[in-house]
């Protein structure tokens, strides 16, 4: 990729803010301004009451929502963070569908303003659950799961958003979940991997495992881990492996849900 193409892409993600994110996910209804039904991707709280069988297994009651949502937001904030948040106010909610290791986790986009429209901010506030590690490695030192993924992503990047935070509140009236909180956009950025060629798309990706695993690598003992590697290809493989036999087993998933669509069971 040219020089004058990455300098695009930096620029594009500085621009990917949360008023881009107004500027594409919402509308002005009436001189109020909604978040845009996209199903199943983003369907705005307000649908979700109305067509809830349509969307959703769950009955939401739009006061309740508001209420947790408004309580997640006060009951995470810091103190460097209280006094800006205090300057926003709700303006809609949405449920949002996020990456695959989020599937089947409450994930809301909160739309809020400030002095007028030109001051949005758009947050996400996403349902923390227990790692799939622990099964294997047992808990983690954090008591909250939410504070584990907020700790972690500390101290994997350099300069993590400002507004990253985390708390716990009841669901719907039922149990405590455990939540944490981030902008929705945060200055994010990535390639069109559909322009790349079999030779870029290799580099592309060793880039990725090499910074991946250096942020890693800041996180626990880098000398146990490179002494667990070893000098050998043996973990290149078994990941390489693991990594085909996950597609193969998406595939199928994919296929036993189609079919089960077709017979009417979903």
């Amino acid at each position: 990729m040219s020089t004058e193409n990455v300098e695009k892409l930096l620029a594009k993600a500085k621009g990917k803010n949360s008023e881009r994110a107004v500027k594409k996910m919402t509308e002005v209804v009436d001189g109020k301004l909604r978040i845009i039904c996209d199903p199943l991707l983003i369907v705005p709280l307000r649908d979700l009451v109305e067509h809830g069988n349509e969307y959703s297994t769950e009955h939401f009651d739009e006061p309740t929502v508001r209420r947790l949502v408004r309580s997640i937001l006060h009951e995470y904030r810091s103190p460097y963070t209280r006094q800006l948040i205090d300057r926003y106010t709700i303006v809609d909610i949405a449920q949002k569908v996020v990456g695959v290791g989020s599937v089947g986790m409450r994930a809301w986009m909160v739309v809020m303003q400030g002095a007028d429209e030109r001051d949005p901010l758009v947050l996400q506030v996403k349902e923390a659950q227990e790692s799939v590690l622990e099964r294997f490695l047992g808990r983690s030192n954090y008591e909250q799961h939410e504070k584990r993924v907020v700790m972690g992503q500390c101290a994997m990047q350099i300069a993590s958003d400002i507004l990253l935070g985390w708390t716990s509140a009841p669901v719907l009236g039922s149990d405590d979940k455990e939540y944490y909180v981030r902008q929705l956009w945060d200055g994010k950025g990535s390639f069109d991997l559909s322009m790349l060629d079999a030779d870029k798309l290799s580099v592309y990706a060793r880039g990725c495992g090499w910074i991946l695993a250096h942020a890693h690598a800041r996180t626990g003992d880098r000398f146990a881990i490179a002494g667990y590697l070893g000098t050998s290809d043996t973990f290149d493989k078994a990941v390489a492996k693991f990594a085909v036999a996950y597609a193969d087993q998406n595939e199928l998933d994919y296929q036993r849900f189609l079919e089960a669509k077709e017979a009417g069971m979903l």
